[in-house]
């Protein structure tokens, strides 16, 4: 039997926060961290202002990999709960994209975990971004920084 809350979620309507960290502790008493990240849409990317952002996913395949990112996480560190809400559709500056919150005993493992599905998340899942600017609308390309952040877990992996 497998204990604790893990559950990863791809939808176009928004998620309450609040609610969806009481979903993740569930009266657990062992849980002594949670830690969250919560994306936003940005009115400003790349010098253009940005009106709307748009993301478009493969359903089925985009689920499956958000769990496998979870499934790494958790034979990583010791949780007692992951969860993973992603938004899709069109979505306008300040509205939440993303949910990552993680459970545990302790933070360290919390924050360590939060980060690596966070950063996961931005290499290997698949979605695709499409900006409305006021010159038109435009894709939105992978970025470095985000290859450069999944690239340290594994240069951590081989320090050990």
């Amino acid at each position: 039997m497998t204990v604790g809350f893990f559950e990863v979620r791809v939808q176009q309507h928004d998620f309450d926060l609040g609610a969806e960290v009481a979903r993740l502790r569930a009266g657990d008493p062992r849980i002594g961290a949670v830690v969250n990240f919560i994306g936003t849409v940005r009115d400003l990317n790349d010098g253009a202002k940005v009106a709307e952002l748009e993301l478009e996913h493969y359903p089925g395949m985009t689920e499956r990999a958000l769990q496998d990112i979870v499934d790494q996480a958790r034979a990583r560190w010791p949780l007692y709960g992951a969860l993973v809400v992603h938004r899709v559709g069109p979505m306008r500056p300040m509205e939440q994209i993303v949910l990552v919150a993680v459970s545990s005993a302790h933070r360290g493992e919390a924050f360590a975990a939060c980060e690596f599905i966070m950063d996961y998340l931005k290499t290997e899942a698949p979605f695709w971004k499409k900006e409305q600017t006021p010159d038109g609308a435009r894709w939105v390309d992978a970025r470095v920084s985000d290859d450069a952040a999944r690239a340290k877990w594994a240069e951590k992996d081989l320090a050990q």
